[in-house]
């Protein structure tokens, strides 16, 4: 890929946080009467298929080779099955806001498997502080009810915990497809996830016998086209560009977006705790992202 145009890139970051932002919302609405694996494994199937007509309309093709697919098989697992899953299951009993604040942290982990494992990235002092902040945010979110039992809300925000390690491995993974069209991975992973997902609706939720909303169908509809198809292949191109750990900069710009959408269109009051919290993860994650002043130029070569 050409050297990236770096204003281009934040805008298209910008972007990619609000798409991401709002699907918190999306979801939130749709799993009213959609079931979590089945409301995901049509996000998955409608997205992909978006991706793949566009494809092929460019005149770009998938790539056959069993090895490759294996790959995107491993990127769907942890960029959409079971993170998009464990997410729509937290948010039937916690507000889309907390789980946009809650998978803000993606930056902290994408550093921590960095630092521990890949080492492909470097690491500082400043990013260390962050991690801490984020960890400290990420804890008072949870509150003090870790330390009374595990009790339903507990069991979701740890699930949105989870899912949010799974995308710092997603994004740290995501580098192997380096010289692909960036729609190429977002197509695949996602019809590979596709294939996982829609054998567990058909046996978990019979579909057939759903009767969901007009409300949900369209909020589906919504976080199919705008908030995975179109996210997905801007995620994988700023991968590229900007590097994993710069990608997942736009989880501190997602934030206030899902927490301002939750407010505004779900109702949603977040506790003071909560609050301190998101201040807490924004400062962490903006520490960890935010580049060194004799690193910008490196930054803008990346890709």
């Amino acid at each position: 890929m050409a050297k990236p145009n770096l204003t281009l890139e934040l805008l298209l970051l910008a972007l990619l946080a609000t798409l991401w932002g709002a699907s918190y919302t999306f979801i939130k609405i749709g799993v009213e009467t959609i079931p979590p694996v089945t409301l995901i494994a049509a996000r998955t199937l409608i997205a992909g298929t978006i991706l793949l007509a566009v494809l092929r309309w460019r005149g770009v093709k998938l790539p056959r080779d069993a090895a490759t697919w294996r790959r995107f098989l491993f990127q769907a697992c942890l960029n959409s099955v079971f993170p998009f899953t464990l997410i729509a299951w937290a948010e039937q009993t916690i507000d889309a806001g907390v789980a946009s604040i809650l998978n803000a942290a993606t930056p902290i982990f994408a550093f921590l498997l960095t630092a521990l494992i890949t080492r492909h990235e470097a690491a500082s002092a400043r990013k260390l502080i962050g991690v801490v902040a984020g960890m400290a945010g990420i804890s008072l979110i949870i509150g003090v009810e870790a330390f009374g039992g595990l009790g339903d809300q507990l069991m979701a925000q740890l699930a949105v915990v989870f899912a949010t390690v799974c995308y710092a491995g997603a994004a740290i993974f995501g580098k192997s497809f380096r010289g692909f069209d960036p729609m190429v991975p977002a197509a695949g992973s996602l019809l590979a996830g596709a294939v996982l997902l829609i054998p567990a609706s058909l046996v978990i939720d019979q579909p057939w016998t759903l009767a969901p909303s007009a409300h949900s169908m369209i909020a589906l509809v919504c976080l199919a086209v705008f908030s995975t198809a179109l996210a997905f292949a801007i995620y994988f191109r700023l991968i590229q560009t900007l590097g994993s750990v710069g990608a997942t900069a736009q989880a501190y710009l997602r934030v206030p977006v899902g927490v301002t959408i939750g407010v505004l269109f779900l109702g949603e009051r977040l506790s003071d705790t909560i609050w301190i919290g998101l201040a807490c993860v924004v400062i962490g994650v903006a520490a960890m992202t935010m580049p060194a002043r004799q690193a910008g130029a490196a930054i803008a070569d990346r890709g």
